[in-house]
């Protein structure tokens, strides 16, 4: 599998476990606050499986979970191997996904490869190409929600707040998943080097978060600092 990233140790990534974070290269959205641009588009620098296995390797027993991000790992033709490898150590693995490849998320839970999943809400449906810069297959994000809220796999669904996004933005998002026990209001931060808009004030996420818990009955607010969240 391509990684064009490797985080040894996070204790965000993945919620109660300390896990290693591996980055792929390539997605089919081009959101408009990525953070991991870099690895959209081009030939970053790859790094090969086997320095990647071989820590895994080292830290067994104290590592406990591997997260596969991006880019959109779904993309990758291999990544169902490179998900076997790491359960063939003990690892926990979560995937982080934007939906556009239901089949592949239905492929991966049906062999039990996946322990956790956090799929990205980006937008309500009116917004989705806006947003992500990207002609999209909704049928395709609605699949990947209906597949995640019929099992039985934890799971996630998260939206960053971008400036473009309005409070009823979000709640007409949230309403998106309504059900799920697990819905996370993320706060957009700007980029280095990039002529970004200012993020909204505090108080208007969390206001936000409070219309969208009046409507779905969960969130929780994300990327306020300390005493940011409720």
């Amino acid at each position: 599998m391509k990684i064009a990233g490797f985080q040894k140790t996070s204790f965000l990534d993945y919620p109660g476990f300390p896990t290693a974070v591996v980055f792929t290269p390539g997605c089919n959205m081009n959101c408009v606050y990525c953070h991991n641009a870099e690895l959209l588009f081009g030939a970053p620098p790859l790094i090969p499986e086997g320095e990647v296995f071989s820590y895994l390797e080292k830290r067994r027993g104290t590592l406990q979970a591997v997260t596969v991000t991006g880019g959109e790992p779904t993309l990758q033709r291999d990544l169902k191997d490179f998900i076997r490898r790491v359960r063939e150590l003990d690892y926990k693995v979560k995937l982080d996904t934007n939906g556009l490849k239901p089949e592949v998320l239905q492929d991966l839970m049906g062999e039990g490869l996946l322990d956790y999943v956090a799929m990205d809400i980006k937008a309500p449906m009116d917004k989705y190409d806006e947003i992500t810069r990207t002609k999209n297959d909704l049928k395709k994000i609605r699949k990947s929600i209906a597949i995640l809220r019929s099992g039985a796999l934890p799971h996630e669904f998260r939206l960053t707040f971008y400036p473009g996004l309005s409070l009823e933005d979000g709640v007409a998002a949230a309403k998106l998943v309504e059900g799920t026990a697990h819905f996370y209001l993320q706060q957009y931060r700007k980029r280095n080097g990039y002529e970004d808009p200012e993020p909204h004030p505090p108080s208007y996420v969390q206001e936000t978060a409070r219309a969208i818990r009046a409507a779905i009955g969960v969130c929780e607010v994300r990327g306020l600092g300390i005493g940011g969240g409720e």
